[in-house]
């Protein structure tokens, strides 16, 4: 067994360099493991050997060019302080939070993302349940499986998307598809972000009660830091107010779950379509017998066309690092906002098949 052990601990034996794999990105657990293949570097898999990961980087110190990580693998200060030659950083997500980049920064390593790979998926998935929790169509297909239209007669009306006021909470590179999305539906749209755009049409509120009072609904789309945790809370829902609807498929925690979950039973709110939850993959048992939650297993980040998308610009990031040219998706680590310590959560799915687990995922720095 001690063999065997040493063996697992050992890197491949050829000149290729080495990328670090702290956790198997989701990836692997779908297409596996030869998903990010390159003739040019060659993976070196934390999670297959027996060592304890300090023990583990402490024999590799010295091999380690780059890590590959994903909202589900956290590196951490004391990570990179263990790997002198370092020089990269990639992830699998958009979102950076799971990644101490002020060590980065201050170690001079590069940091690459997924860019703007997965906004176009998480739009269609934000209009969607929009779409559904407004027209109640998921409520109305367990309505016909049931057997409930023959002998209880029509189901109750659901109201209309086209010419609502929507607001979307981070203005980012999803935030603006779905604006584009919606103006399609003759939507008002208005926003909240961490600054106003000037090259945008839409109203800008400042405060996002402000914004929550003037709105049918609300999208949200930002990053999780310190400042967006329960960013939603009591007072927005208030504002909000009873034929509101709340969309969120950016980050559990940016929603006072326990608020919402009371606003929603006591129909203070009138709907919810919800792809993340605080603490994933357990979602409130209350939510499970309303029709008016429309929910999805974190799922709106990503679709198969997108990783595709994904594999190329990952494997693109590693050989651009290692030919000494520029990277394709740089993230910019001079001007970040101060992103939440609170321990990470996954992807869109573990490494032990398609269930959820918690994330502050998917998707990403998007405000």
């Amino acid at each position: 067994m001690a063999v065997a052990a040493e063996n697992q601990s050992q890197p491949p034996q050829n000149d290729l360099p080495y990328v670090l794999i702290l956790k198997p990105p989701a990836a692997f657990s779908i297409f596996g493991d030869h998903f990010f293949h390159s003739p040019k570097f060659q993976f070196l898999k934390a999670f297959e050997s027996p060592l304890p990961l300090s023990q583990f980087l402490l024999t590799h110190a010295q091999s380690v060019q780059a890590i590959l990580t994903s909202a589900s693998g956290s590196v951490t200060a004391d990570t990179i302080r263990l790997l002198p030659h370092l020089g990269l950083v990639v992830t699998t997500s958009q979102g950076i939070n799971h990644i101490d980049c002020s060590e980065c920064r201050r170690r001079g390593i590069a940091v690459a993302g997924a860019g703007t790979i997965f906004s176009t998926d998480c739009a269609d998935s934000a209009v969607g349940l929009l779409l559904d929790v407004l027209r109640k169509v998921s409520a109305a297909n367990r309505y016909v499986k049931q057997g409930l239209w023959s002998s209880q007669g029509n189901y109750p009306l659901g109201n209309k998307l086209g010419g609502k006021q929507v607001g979307i909470v981070g203005l980012g590179s999803i935030g603006t598809e779905v604006a584009k999305r919606l103006e399609a539906f003759s939507c008002s749209i208005s926003y909240n972000s961490r600054s106003k755009k000037p090259s945008v049409p839409y109203t800008f509120y400042p405060n996002v009660v402000e914004l929550a009072v003037h709105c049918d609904a609300l999208i949200i789309c930002c990053a999780l830091t310190d400042e967006t945790h329960h960013l939603i809370g009591k007072e927005v829902l208030s504002a909000l107010g009873k034929d509101g609807v709340i969309i969120n498929i950016a980050r559990g925690p940016i929603i006072d779950e326990k608020e919402l979950v009371q606003c929603l039973i006591k129909r203070e709110i009138r709907g919810a379509g919800l792809d993340v939850f605080e603490h994933e993959p357990d979602v409130p048992v209350e939510l499970l017998a309303l029709d008016n939650v429309v929910m999805s297993p974190h799922n709106a980040v990503c679709t198969t066309e997108s990783l595709e998308e994904l594999r190329k610009t990952v494997v693109g990031n590693f050989e651009a690092f290692f030919s000494n040219e520029p990277l394709l998706t740089p993230v910019p680590l001079d001007d970040l906002p101060h992103l939440s310590g609170v321990p990470p959560e996954s992807e869109s799915f573990n490494d032990r098949g398609m269930n959820p687990i918690p994330s502050y995922k998917l998707q990403g720095y998007i405000s």
